[in-house]
């Protein structure tokens, strides 16, 4: 789940055409490795979107749990879609309605073969402007509980041998720390890439991966397409992080996994390469790091 505010209202008009009814997958093919499939946005019409996905050439999805609840309605829909994967974890933004100890439970769910890894975890020390500011006090037990929480999923992690999804705003330098004190050797895709070319550098020296949503299409996504054509092969993926930020030109609407296909010509442009050369890098990179998916 996006640390950037959605861009589409609810029940905002969705596209009435199904723009790639005629897109052939034999020519690429790409993954969204971060989605919320389990989310309201999505209750209506699920089917038709995983097939219009199935249509654009999207042919693995990864749907992210963010709650205990919600990361068992992730591996129901793996159950039921064959394209589908999940990711089991509780969201920093979650931990004040999560349980203090979730290590048993996330291995219950993490047990599933379908299953790909752990999160979507991490840290969010973000205020919204204008928002009311916190006391202290209530600001450091719930920092606490962030770091509680994700060190508890960063220890199933490493007991698994999964990787681990993680969220990171406003909190960079905390987040490497806590991951590479976990000493278990965990690889982490840093999803829905924001940061500056500096700290995606980091990320990629200490063996994990940045991810790339829809920002990358905006007109104001300069310096992400900067941070995408700087990036060595094999050290990045493709995202949707629907149902917030939907690529140009959905720019304002519910986002789903097809839109995949609006950000791949976006990245391949940038690094200079042919949209068939960025699939069988970005999806191999993917198979690599969701093991069990390959």
């Amino acid at each position: 789940m996006s640390g950037v505010e959605p861009e589409y209202a609810k029940g905002a008009e969705l596209n009435a055409v199904d723009r790639f009814s005629t897109f052939d997958p034999r020519m690429t093919e790409f993954y969204d490795t971060h989605a919320h499939l389990d989310f309201p946005d999505f209750e209506a019409d699920l089917p038709e979107v995983v097939a219009r996905a199935e249509r654009a050439g999207i042919t693995r999805i990864v749907t992210i749990g963010t709650t205990l609840e919600g990361s068992r309605r992730a591996v129901g829909l793996a159950e039921r879609f064959p394209g589908v994967f999940a990711a089991v974890g509780v969201h920093p933004g979650h931990v004040d309605e999560s349980p203090d100890e979730i290590r048993d439970s996330l291995r219950r769910l993490a047990a599933h073969p379908k299953v790909v890894a752990i999160g979507e975890t991490g840290l969010d020390f973000f205020r919204r402007p204008g928002a009311e500011p916190v006391p202290e006090e209530v600001a450091a037990i719930n920092r606490r509980r962030q770091e509680s929480l994700f060190r508890q999923q960063l220890e199933v992690a490493g007991e698994l041998g999964l990787p681990v999804v993680v969220h990171t705003r406003d909190s960079f330098r905390p987040t490497m720390d806590l991951l590479g004190s976990s000493g278990a050797g965990i690889r982490a895709v840093f999803h829905c890439w924001v940061g500056s070319l500096d700290e995606a550098q980091t990320v990629v020296a200490s063996g994990s991966l940045v991810s790339f949503t829809g920002i990358a299409t905006f007109k104001n996504g300069a310096a992400i397409r900067a941070v995408a054509a700087a990036l060595p092969a094999g050290t990045f993926q493709l995202e949707t992080d629907c149902p917030f930020l939907a690529p140009v030109p959905h720019r304002g609407r519910r986002c789903e996994p097809a839109h995949v296909a609006e950000l791949a010509p976006v990245i391949a442009e940038a690094r200079g390469v042919s949209l068939e050369a960025l699939s069988r890098e970005t999806c191999g990179t993917a198979r690599r790091f969701f093991h069990r998916m390959a």
